[in-house]
């Protein structure tokens, strides 16, 4: 693991870090903010998700986040949100909503994204274990959030691993890929035209078929330009009501998609984190 970049802030440390990935096949860059701590204190770590386009560097920059995780003792880990460089395939039309910065975070299974779009792999098992050998974690207390794309694959891992992440919670998440246009064509370009394959990376559908979680947090603004076609909370909200899911959906007026309103309310989802990572 390689250091590209660490800076002293609210008394932690911000760091930006490179590594060669197993799953993806190319340099992954991730950052990590570590606050102030005992020396031998293992920490809860909390790890972020990103939205189309986006990489590690747009929360770490914008989501005003290492304030709340110094007071709380939070580690936040903010990965990329697909696998770049040299020989990996993107859009044909370079569409902002398909291929780099956009992998979905599923292990593809079509060519030619098959061998570098490994991004539920990489999320959920080799990233967690880089972080636990290089950082101050406790492994006994994670939890995961995300926003818009970042948020469908929050909730979608969660619902998957409910025993490994004690909270999580979404901001604007793409809630049922399977129905909107977003992710039909992610989920076909990357899983192909079986739609049962899709099932298992669809939060409405993983509920639907079962899976279950201690309780959500949901925020969108109702200026979100995405609201109606893309992200359609109401189907979550039906979805966690048939099958007796502890559910907090907050319609935040006048807030968009950005991060200005990530920001907002990102201090609320990282308290309600940390009472759930409680030792």
């Amino acid at each position: 693991m390689q250091t590209v970049s660490q800076n002293k802030s609210h008394g932690g440390t911000q760091g930006v870090y490179r590594h060669p990935s197993r799953e993806t096949k190319t340099d992954m860059t991730f950052s990590v903010f570590v606050p102030e701590h005992a020396a031998g204190t293992r920490l809860p770590v909390v790890t972020y998700l990103s939205g189309l386009t986006c990489t590690h560097a747009n929360v770490t920059e914008k989501g005003e986040f290492r304030q709340a995780c110094a007071e709380l003792g939070l580690i936040f880990v903010a990965p990329d949100t697909s696998p770049r460089g040299e020989g990996v395939p993107g859009d044909p039309a370079n569409s902002y909503d398909f291929g780099l910065g956009a992998g979905f975070y599923v292990d593809a299974t079509e060519p030619p994204f098959a061998t570098n779009y490994r991004m539920w792999s990489y999320v959920t098992e080799e990233l967690p274990k880089l972080i636990a050998e290089q950082f101050p974690v406790d492994t006994t207390r994670q939890s995961i959030l995300g926003h818009s794309m970042g948020g469908h694959g929050a909730l979608t891992v969660a619902l998957r691993y409910p025993d490994r992440y004690r909270a999580a919670s979404a901001f604007a998440p793409i809630v049922a890929p399977s129905q909107v246009p977003w992710g039909n064509k992610a989920l076909g370009g990357y899983l192909g035209s079986n739609k049962q394959a899709w099932r298992k990376h669809d939060a409405v559908a993983l509920i639907e078929d079962g899976a279950r979680f201690s309780d959500l947090l949901v925020d969108y603004g109702d200026a979100d330009g995405f609201l109606t076609e893309q992200l359609r909370p109401e189907l979550l909200k039906v979805a966690c009501e048939k099958a007796n899911i502890p559910l907090t959906l907050r319609r935040q007026p006048g807030y968009d998609h950005s991060y200005y309103f990530i920001s907002t309310f990102m201090a609320d989802h990282l308290r309600w984190h940390a009472a759930r990572l409680k030792a």
